[in-house]
């Protein structure tokens, strides 16, 4: 149960910018009044794929303190939310949740959320810029009617560098940041937080979460 109309309208607009992302699923989860909105930009297609898996979070309140951990089809969910109306007497917006999907592997583990640490920042124009130069190279670099394998290798190849000045993050990191609408102004600072192989960016419209694959880690 979203409180209001505002909140509605929010995750529609974030979740239909995932949809253009990964026509496939949206993982949620709900406790203590709030509900994790998790969907994949990013995400390798078996052992092979050097692609980082890179997911985008988007947090909203609720009014009821549900627990729930479900992961949907992107579209029923988005078809539901278009479908609801909110309650003429105190504005609240009941949301029906899709029938589930089992086999979704970049939903197999959640983030976690304790035990993070700020380890640097970066500038929102400088996410912006390497975001819209991977774009351009990955149209340019893509031949025509290209088959899955040379789309997944060119995009590993594209957002699995290195942002300049933060070694460890993945442009497909700027690219999800870009995407999902979370940067903000140019001279905007956005934190850089690590726990374990988990990398976040977070930004006032939302985060975006870096898994390292296990090659990558040091120590």
């Amino acid at each position: 149960m979203l409180p209001d109309e505002t909140a509605l309208t929010d995750l529609k607009t974030y979740l239909s910018r995932a949809d253009r992302i990964d026509r496939a699923s949206v993982r949620l989860i709900a406790g203590g009044g709030v509900l994790a909105v998790y969907t994949a930009v990013l995400h390798p297609g078996g052992l092979l794929d050097e692609t980082p898996t890179v997911l985008g979070l988007r947090t909203v309140r609720i009014r009821v303190d549900q627990r729930l951990d479900a992961v949907v089809p992107i579209a029923s969910f988005v078809a539901r939310l278009d479908a609801a109306v909110p309650d003429p007497e105190d504005g609240t917006v009941l949301i029906g949740i899709p029938a589930e999907v089992a086999t979704v592997t970049w939903a197999g583990v959640a983030p976690p959320r304790a035990g993070w640490q700020e380890v640097t920042s970066t500038a929102a124009a400088a996410l912006d810029d390497v975001a819209r130069a991977g774009i351009v190279e990955v149209a340019e670099t893509l031949p025509v009617d290209a088959g899955e394998s040379i789309v997944r290798r060119i995009r590993a190849e594209v957002w699995g560098r290195a942002i300049p000045e933060l070694d460890h993050v993945p442009a497909g990191a700027a690219f999800a940041a870009h995407s999902l609408g979370f940067l903000g102004e140019g001279d905007e600072r956005i934190p850089v937080y690590e726990t374990g192989p988990w990398t976040r960016l977070s930004t006032a419209r939302g985060h975006v979460l870096v898994k390292r694959r296990g090659w990558s880690l040091q120590g």
